[in-house]
């Protein structure tokens, strides 16, 4: 997502960040079924029209990728190159996840429910599909849902149609596109995306720490306009700087600006709330005198998170919500 696009307190379909592991599969809403087994007393498989007559819900949500500002860490840990432009915030609606599991009936000694996707590829050394699970308090306490339509439009192709799994508040790869199936599991999820990839680790032989809930993270609308080849931006005066910001772990409470590369801080003023699991506007009327700064924002969460100036180095340069830096020159 281009970074202007912060000025959309919804982001247009067509800007709104994308993390396709492997291919985008092809899939036909009239032949589409979705497969709910495992540790169930009533296993069952639904149609897409029987899932689009239960009740529905819609939810305006931020989605950030895990790995957006690893291409600020280093040395540079492989994978996509993220900068910042990793999220976007949507209105998604379908059908809430947790009364499906209830009349499927979950079985005692369940422990975690697995979502598989359409898609597959070779990741790790294995074939696989793209396969993610939630404990069973998590997948019946998160607010998810499965989404069939996202803007009032149905799922595009790129965005996981016709189906695809929701959950708020969490990093992007917990919400498993192009979903086929969910199985209640007696043990937890082993599969490489769950026990490989996404954990926090120092070296690659470690177990790690899973990623789950976004950290809190603030960014802002590039202000006045670019130099072309350095990224600079020009300011001519004083000027309204604004942005977005947003946490999984609580409402934001605060966004401060700073103009010397985060030595000193001043209070934002904070814009309405667009839902508990959506990013929050924020602005701050800027007056500086002609020079060479550094700006930076960085929010707080009503969890007691704030975002750090400087963001410690990790194997898969996950979870970096280190403060951004945007250096402006105004004449």
């Amino acid at each position: 997502m281009p970074l202007e696009a912060l000025r959309y307190p919804i982001t247009p379909v067509g800007l709104h960040y994308l993390l396709i592991h492997y291919d985008i599969p092809l899939t036909a809403a009239d032949s589409w079924t979705l497969e709910i087994g495992g540790l169930v007393e009533q296993p069952v498989t639904v149609t897409l029209d029987e899932l689009k007559a239960r009740e529905a819900e819609e939810l305006t949500v931020t989605m950030e990728c895990a790995g957006n500002g690893r291409a600020r860490l280093e040395p540079r840990p492989e994978s996509q190159p993220w900068l910042l432009e990793a999220v976007g915030t949507a209105r998604w609606f379908g059908t809430p996840l947790r009364p499906l599991l209830e009349e499927a009936g979950i079985q005692d000694g369940a422990v975690e429910v697995l979502f598989t996707g359409a898609d597959h590829g070779r990741e790790g050394g294995m074939d696989q599909q793209f396969q993610r699970s939630l404990s069973i308090e998590d997948a019946l306490e998160s607010d998810a849902i499965l989404a069939y339509e996202m803007n009032g439009a149905p799922l595009p192709p790129q965005h996981g149609f016709p189906l695809r799994l929701l959950v708020p508040g969490w990093y992007g790869m917990t919400s498993v596109k192009w979903l086929t199936r969910i199985d209640v599991l007696a043990e937890q999820f082993s599969g490489y995306q769950q026990a490989h990839s996404y954990r926090v680790r120092q070296e690659e032989d470690e177990e790690g720490d899973p990623l789950s809930r976004m950290l809190p993270r603030s960014l802002m609308v590039p202000p006045g306009r670019p130099d072309f080849l350095t990224r600079e931006r020009i300011v001519d005066g004083p000027c309204v700087v604004e942005g977005r910001a947003w946490s999984g772990h609580g409402e934001i409470v605060a966004v401060d600006l700073s103009a010397d590369g985060g030595e000193t801080w001043e209070a934002a003023e904070l814009g309405e709330e667009l839902g508990p699991w959506a990013w929050r506007g924020w602005s701050y009327r800027w007056e500086p005198e002609p020079g060479s700064y550094e700006l930076c924002c960085r929010a707080s969460d009503s969890a007691g998170n704030e975002q750090p100036v400087e963001q410690a180095w990790n194997v898969g340069g996950y979870a970096n919500n280190a403060v951004q830096r945007v250096p402006v020159s105004v004449s």
